[in-house]
Order: C-alpha cells, then sequence, then structure tokens
C-alpha cells in the first residue's frame, strides 16, 4: 500500500508550524484557537507559541499584522471569510504594500484569506482578491494544492514582498496536483482561477467523453504578477471557438484585466464567467456561487451552437 498523500489543510498546518517553530514567526487573526482552528489548518499552539488572537475588530487586525511585520516579524494574517477584506485590506494596501517603495522599508506579510462557496450570506462569501488586484507593492496567488502552497510559503520566505493568498476552504480537502489539459488543436480553452478549477477540469473531461470536445484548461495559480505563458498563447491561437477566463470573484475585477491582457496578445475573443452581479443571500435560492462544471460546459456548447 502507497504512502498516503497529505490534504491541502495537512500542508497549511504543517507550514503553519513550521513557520511559528522553526522560522520564529507568527500567525495572526481572530478565533484561531477555536473548535475546528480555522477548517482545521493550524497547528494546535496558542500565544507563548506564536498564535496571536486578536480583537474582533477587523479594520485592526490588518494594522496589527502591519506593525509585526514592520517589526520584523513575518507574520501569517489569517483572514477568516475573504469578505472580510472590506475592512481588512486598508491600511494593508495603503501602508504594507507601499512602505518599500517609499520609504525603503520592506513590510513582509503574508496574508491568509479564505473564500466560502455559499451559504454565508452578502459580506462574507467568495473571493474577494480583485480589492487587491489593482495596488501596487503585492503578490497574489490562489493554490489549490499541497505542492503550491508550498510553493508560495518558499517564494514568501525568500522575499521581502506582502504576498496575498486567496484560499478556498472547498480545496482543503485536495491532496492531488491539478494539471492542465493540453491540446495541440482545442475546440475551446479555459482559463480557470481559484476554485473553479476544479470545475473547469471536470468540464473539460465531460466534455471530451460526452462531446467530443477538446477543452485545454491552462490553470491559473499565480495571479499577480501575471505573466502571459506561450502555452497560453499556443492554445487560443489554435483554438477554434475562443476562450473563458472563469473566477470565484466579480467578473469586473480580475477576471476581465487578465481576459484583456490575454486577448491584447492574441487575436481570439476571450469572455469571462464568475460570480453574478447581484448580491447573495443565506438560502439557496438566492446565493452566488462560482462557475460549476454544469455552467461551463452550457457556455462552450452555446459557443459552438453559434458557430
Amino acid at each position: 500500500m502507497g504512502i498516503k498523500s497529505l490534504e491541502l489543510r495537512e500542508v497549511i498546518k504543517e507550514i503553519t508550524r513550521k513557520h511559528l517553530l522553526e522560522n520564529n514567526g507568527i500567525a495572526m487573526g481572530q478565533c484561531l484557537t477555536a473548535v475546528g482552528w480555522v477548517g482545521g489548518t493550524l497547528p494546535e499552539l496558542y500565544e507563548d507559541d506564536g498564535m496571536i488572537e486578536i480583537s474582533m475588530a477587523d479594520v485592526a487586525g490588518g494594522g496589527f499584522a502591519v506593525g509585526a511585520a514592520l517589526a520584523g516579524k513575518r507574520p501569517i494574517y489569517i483572514i477568516r471569510y475573504q469578505g472580510f477584506n472590506w475592512f481588512n485590506a486598508p491600511i494593508i494596501i495603503n501602508y504594507a504594500c507601499k512602505s518599500k517603495d517609499i520609504w525603503g522599508r520592506p513590510c513582509p506579510m503574508l496574508i491568509r484569506s479564505i473564500a466560502m462557496e455559499g451559504g454565508i450570506g452578502p459580506v462574507a462569501g467568495s473571493s474577494h482578491h480583485s480589492i487587491y488586484y489593482r495596488m501596487p507593492g503585492i503578490k497574489i496567488y490562489s493554490p489549490m494544492s499541497p505542492n503550491e502552497y508550498k510553493t508560495v510559503y518558499k517564494e514568501f520566505m525568500d522575499d521581502d514582498e506582502v504576498y496575498y493568498i486567496s484560499e478556498h476552504r472547498g480545496a482543503y480537502s485536495n491532496t492531488d496536483e491539478l494539471n492542465d489539459i493540453v491540446y495541440d488543436k482545442p475546440d475551446y480553452v479555459l482559463f480557470p482561477i481559484s476554485i473553479t478549477r476544479f470545475a473547469a477540469l471536470k468540464a473539460a473531461k465531460r466534455m471530451l467523453d460526452e462531446y467530443d470536445i477538446k477543452v485545454s484548461v491552462h490553470n491559473i495559480f499565480r495571479i499577480k504578477p501575471f505573466v502571459i505563458e506561450s502555452k497560453f498563447l499556443t492554445s487560443l491561437n489554435n483554438s477554434k471557438y475562443g476562450a473563458c477566463v472563469l473566477d470565484d470573484d466579480y467578473t469586473n475585477g480580475i477576471a476581465k484585466s487578465i481576459a484583456y491582457d490575454i486577448d491584447y496578445t492574441s487575436s481570439v475573443k476571450i469572455d469571462v464567467l464568475g460570480l453574478k452581479d447581484k448580491t447573495a443571500g443565506f438560502i439557496a435560492s438566492k446565493d452566488n456561487l462560482p462557475p460549476n462544471e454544469n455552467e461551463i460546459i452550457q457556455l462552450i456548447r452555446s459557443k459552438l451552437l453559434k458557430l
């Protein structure tokens, strides 16, 4: 019997343990040591070990983390719901992200911003990484696999920048790497971000099995800086029916920005699919969810039927 691979939550837990006990770092956030230990992603450590509980004042929490970063503690700042970035972001964006450029004083901190896909209401749910995307002085990643998360942490420890990690509870049980699907001449191309990567890969496999339609999938893990790889352009230029950028944020943000960047270097029309332009409710019929497998398939089929 082979060795069982670690779930993403276990990898995050081990990275945090190492950061606190071996690398002299700290972790900060609200209700970290409560039941569940943030979805099982934190080791059972306490303040003496560097696990610091802060008050329930979201605006102040970002300030505490920035102060710790300026003091050289390399904090992992944990924001339990991505929607709370509307309160946490101001001092991070306007001080931590600009400190190195303006004053020559780096402010390295790693922000763990956690999204839930539905069932959390109008403020807390979904991704909100577009808030940070338009600002200079920050690097944005959305690791959905164990190795991707390890890569981000290593780069953070070798760097002196502000790192924003767009996490998803829906990915915490994942043990596998999410590999691209690449065809020489695809019918359609998907560029999924964050949690939509799982749905995109499933949709691509179904399109081949059920409709004999070849869908290439290029996973976007490094959101900012975003680098257009040569394989992206090869897929696009050889595609028959175009491409789509998928996200678990509203389309008027990262998704459209990346679509424009890719489109600018190719001659292929690129669509975007993300959250609908509406407020989420608490019940299923009023929720606002990321594009699922069936919605992605419907989009692709609609493109094929129009031509």
